[in-house]
């Protein structure tokens, strides 16, 4: 892999997996685009995760240290159990059928990225013109069963073209949450389903072979991620300071998706 390749993977993987217009439809374009070896590009964007997961915990290192002061000094465990609730069922799938899904050609056609990237667009647009659904003031007044039905909507992200952010940030707010808390709820929940890509990716020994023979791409791809993700963060926290700008991002979605479509039907 080249260092353009490299840099453009960082970028793609920093910006869109914390803006919810979907990761991985973007780098599915992308290797299509690239033309790259499907397998080796796989492995190489579960390892540029450690870019993404870092920004994400220096980001939100506050909070994460103020729900584990919760967790150990005052016993309060309810957000800390609530993000394991959402992240289990995505985590748990993920990990038994990720190469059914990998060796699936369902998940990797671009027919599927752009169905996905529209009906979630679509979603999107419907859910930020509906008020909101209760008065939840944050993360904090979530249910064990709203914190599970945000779970369950993180499973689609499996789908490239859903987006984790995506799903439970509609899905947040279809429980009764605003978009800014959605947004947050739904980053601090997918910190243990990043750290077991991430683990599952270094202890492989097939993954610590292709580490050692593209550590400089990986580091260089990663460093772009970092950055990328931290500037996503910060931008996507801004804009959902206003409830009604989810919709934006579904638009960029359905357009994308029309494009996908018209591209590959005149291909």
């Amino acid at each position: 892999m080249g260092i353009i390749e490299a840099i453009i993977l960082g970028l793609v993987q920093g910006l869109t997996e914390f803006i919810p217009v979907s990761s991985s439809g973007h780098l599915e374009i992308v290797e299509t685009l690239l033309g790259g070896n499907a397998e080796n590009f796989h492995l190489f964007l579960e390892l540029i995760n450690i870019g993404t997961l870092l920004a994400l915990l220096i980001y939100f290192r506050k909070r994460i240290w103020g729900i584990l002061v919760d967790v150990f000094k005052k016993m309060n465990y309810k957000l800390a159990i609530n993000i394991l609730i959402t992240s289990i069922p995505a985590g748990v799938i993920g990990f038994l059928l990720s190469h059914v899904i990998e060796d699936m050609p369902f998940f990797s056609s671009m027919y599927t990225v752009a169905i996905a990237m529209g009906v979630v667009g679509i979603l999107m647009i419907v859910v930020d013109k509906l008020p909101q659904m209760g008065k939840l003031k944050s993360e904090n007044d979530l249910t064990k069963g709203r914190a599970l039905l945000i779970g369950l909507a993180q499973t689609f992200a499996l789908i490239p073209g859903v987006s984790r952010s995506g799903s439970t940030i509609v899905a947040g707010r279809l429980v009764g949450m605003n978009s800014e808390s959605a947004a947050e709820y739904s980053f601090l929940a997918s910190i243990p389903i990043m750290c077991g890509v991430v683990l599952k990716s270094l202890i492989s020994s097939s993954s610590r072979a292709y580490i050692a023979d593209n550590f400089g791409m990986l580091i260089l791809s990663n460093a772009v991620a970092f950055v990328a993700g931290m500037v996503a963060i910060g931008f996507i926290m801004k804009v959902l300071k206003k409830s009604d700008n989810l919709k934006y991002f579904g638009y960029y979605r359905v357009c994308l998706a029309l494009i996908v479509l018209i591209l590959v039907l005149i291909a």
